[in-house]
């Protein structure tokens, strides 16, 4: 009985060295060789593994970054510009800083500017309701309010507004990571340059609809009027599909879009109040207001006076008249027969 317990021992010992003896071997043949690099990078990172960068996490940020013959194409928006800075000096790599950039919601179809137009009792999923049909208001373009983007965010920088059932950024908690913007089925968060002082303007709507259509569903939607284009001096606002857009790289923050646009379908966010125009002078009791205005209008010039011209008028000297021949020999007669 001894024995044979010994002898199961034994054979199973022999057993698990040559096993351990095989896979060692067939590691050392099939090994991976790492840079080392790569460990010295990855407590660099945030370690939100977020997905934000593009890649699967931290460490295969870190390893992209040291694979990669420059960091033109790689960005780690939870860390930003400093873990980039970071990142360059180990490597021994130059870098240009990038603009910090912000999640942005493309609708403004508020429960009063886009009324319902049916009740939704479904799963409480954007991307299920969007399966399914249009949704339950007239634009098939607009926000499903069912909050699959404040699900995905790891930072709790976005939140369904009770009052008008859209979603609102915190743009201080928001680290541009990307993740409600690949969970929104219908594109409506965009991920813009957060500007100068968090100034920013964009177009808040992305129905595609005909104007008509469009404002019949959803009293703030872009009608493609093309207005907002035609007073921009910056070439920054394009029209395609009946819906306008503004290339953050070009725009300026003049805000001439936002007073052109009839709707109010463009917004201007984190601006000071502009100052009230100064009131025009009421016309007087009993003037017509179309004499009033000719008034105004009016150009009065001063009139030129001429000053005349001395002139000095000329004297003209008296001429002697000289008498004739024959009256003088006729005086002579005359004065001999008087003697």
């Amino acid at each position: 009985m001894s024995t044979t317990i010994i002898f199961t021992v034994v054979s199973l010992s022999l057993l698990g060295l040559v096993l351990a003896v095989v896979l060692y071997l067939v590691a050392q043949k099939f090994k991976v060789e790492e840079d080392p690099r790569i460990d010295e990078i990855e407590p660099l990172m945030p370690g939100a593994n977020c997905g934000g960068c593009g890649q699967a996490g931290c460490r295969a940020f870190a390893e992209a970054c040291v694979k990669a013959p420059n960091l033109d194409n790689l960005f780690c928006p939870v860390g930003g510009n400093p873990v980039m800075k970071l990142v360059a000096e180990k490597l021994g790599i130059q870098i240009a800083e990038k603009a910090p950039m912000v999640a942005v919601v493309r609708c403004s179809g508020t429960c009063e500017n886009r009324p319902k137009t049916n009740i939704y009792d479904g799963v409480a999923s954007c991307a299920v309701m969007n399966s399914l049909y249009t949704g339950d208001t007239g634009c098939k373009y607009g926000c499903l309010g069912q909050g699959d983007c404040t699900k995905v965010c790891s930072f709790g920088a976005i939140h369904i507004n009770p009052q008008t059932g859209l979603p609102e950024v915190d743009e201080n908690k928001c680290t541009a990571c990307g993740a409600c913007v690949k969970a929104c089925p219908r594109m409506i968060i965009e991920l813009r340059n957060k500007g100068i002082k968090s100034r920013r303007v964009y177009v808040s709507c992305v129905n595609k609809d005909k104007g008509g259509v469009a404002k019949k569903a959803c009293a703030a939607a872009c009608i493609g009027c093309m207005k907002c284009a035609k007073v921009c001096p910056f070439e920054a606002i394009t029209v395609k599909d009946n819906l306008s857009y503004i290339d953050y790289n070009k725009c300026r923050l003049c805000r001439k879009c936002v007073e052109a646009c009839p709707t109010g379908a463009i917004l201007a966010v984190n601006f000071p109040p502009k100052p009230a125009k100064p009131a025009e002078p009421q016309p007087a009791a009993g003037t017509p207001a179309a004499e009033t205005q000719s008034v105004k209008t009016q150009v009065v010039e001063a009139p030129v006076v001429e000053t005349p011209t001395a002139q000095t008028p000329a004297v003209e000297a008296p001429v002697a008249e000289t008498p004739a021949a024959g009256t003088e020999s006729v005086n002579n007669q005359e004065n001999q027969r008087a003697i």
